[in-house]
């Protein structure tokens, strides 16, 4: 069974476009998602038109401030600190990665956590940990969402997650958690990891290599 991830991210879009006309009617203005891209690296260029796509095709507002490789850490700070406290601003997303000389951490933690909408902002995270109400961080999110979609219930269910990054393979095994599965986290230093994941009855792949397993 291929699970057709186009087709549940349209039927979530068509869904979203509905929430915001309401919203739209209820506060007079339409939500409005700023993405902050530093930098000229090729795959966040991609991942930043498709936002900007979505965004647009759910009715919300989008906003892209881009600046080159020289913008500093400094002036990256003041921004974000200038857009939370814009109420005209719903949502802060700085893609990732930033260029070398710029501390990726500090920038996140500086995220007013309500509009943090990548779900990387520390507050957030610790409200995953405890299971309370929190912005999650997409991929791990969409996983599950691919998994409710066709009606797979994780309870009981055995979940091997190969890789530990904060950005998908530790979120991902927290939410399995709160679905009461069993979570194994693997990663490039496991033992046996051909064993560990064949006794999965769930294998999430979170490395980042196509094609690893067969």
């Amino acid at each position: 069974m291929i699970i057709s991830g186009k087709d549940i991210s349209l039927k979530i879009k068509d869904q979203l476009k509905l929430e915001v006309e309401e919203i739209k009617k209820r506060y007079s203005r339409l939500p409005k998602l700023t993405v902050i891209l530093v930098g000229d690296n090729q795959a966040s260029q991609t991942y930043v038109r498709n936002k900007e796509r979505g965004c647009k095709y759910i009715g919300i507002e989008s906003d892209l401030l881009y600046h080159d490789s020289s913008f500093s850490e400094e002036e990256l700070l003041q921004e974000i600190d200038k857009l939370n406290k814009d109420d005209n601003v719903d949502g802060i997303l700085v893609q990732l990665p930033l260029p070398e000389h710029i501390d990726e951490q500090k920038v996140l933690n500086a995220i007013d956590p309500s509009k943090d909408v990548d779900g990387f902002h520390p507050n957030n995270i610790a409200n995953l940990f405890l299971g309370e109400k929190s912005l999650v961080p997409c991929t791990p999110k969409g996983m599950l969402v691919l998994l409710d979609e066709i009606g797979y219930d994780l309870e009981g269910k055995e979940v091997v997650i190969v890789g530990r990054s904060n950005i998908v393979g530790k979120p991902v095994a927290l939410l399995c958690l709160q679905k009461n599965a069993t979570v194994t986290i693997a990663h490039s230093k496991t033992k046996n990891l051909k064993e560990v994941c064949k006794r999965a009855d769930v294998l999430i792949a979170a490395i980042g290599k196509a094609k690893f397993f067969n």
